[in-house]
């Protein structure tokens, strides 16, 4: 259990590390108080077009992080208990929608719309087509890492529960000893 506790919480935190390193671009998409520019949907634009041509080692490499992640996941169902249905099972819901977000929207938006995009466009007005993509990408993301924190919230409440139920059964250890001891 307390491995692949870890590998749960060392992969999601991976996970959410490389959405996080996204709030670059997200930050100027969202958040805002006023209109976005055209200079930060261009920002923002040129950051994702530099994600969308890294090399494909670096998309096989997160492709492992997140199988590794949700078959650890998967594991921790087949013992039955009460508390894997429960924690896990909200755990399993959560990452397989983010994962679900990254295939169904990031990743074809990435490929359709930002891999030829062009530095020298910067001068230019933001075309809408492209504005509704970075958008998209921006509002993903943080679906995505609020997804991901509800795994991290759900992990932690399991493995506390087992802990206090361990310390429960424990304690009852004890008193049935002492009782014991007492009656002899």
């Amino acid at each position: 259990m307390a491995l692949r506790a870890a590998v749960i919480f060392s992969t999601t935190c991976f996970l959410l590390g490389a959405l996080f390193t996204h709030w670059i671009a997200d930050s100027l998409t969202l958040w805002k108080s006023g209109p976005v520019t055209d200079e930060n949907l261009w920002t923002a634009a040129l950051y994702y077009s530099i994600l969308a041509r890294a090399p494909s080692f670096v998309f096989f490499f997160l492709g492992t992080v997140v199988l590794v992640g949700g078959l650890s996941i998967l594991s921790n169902l087949r013992d039955g208990a009460a508390g894997n249905l429960m924690f896990d099972g909200g755990s399993i819901l959560l990452f397989g929608s983010t994962v679900a977000h990254y295939l169904y929207s990031v990743i074809p938006i990435m490929l359709s719309q930002f891999t030829a995009l062009s530095t020298k466009k910067f001068e230019t007005p933001f075309p809408n087509s492209l504005r509704t993509a970075t958008l998209d990408l921006a509002s993903t993301h943080l679906m995505c890492s609020v997804a991901l924190t509800g795994v991290l919230v759900l992990q932690a409440a399991h493995v506390w529960a087992d802990r206090s139920d361990a310390e429960a059964a424990a304690a009852e250890l004890r008193r049935d000893a002492d009782k014991q001891s007492a009656s002899d």
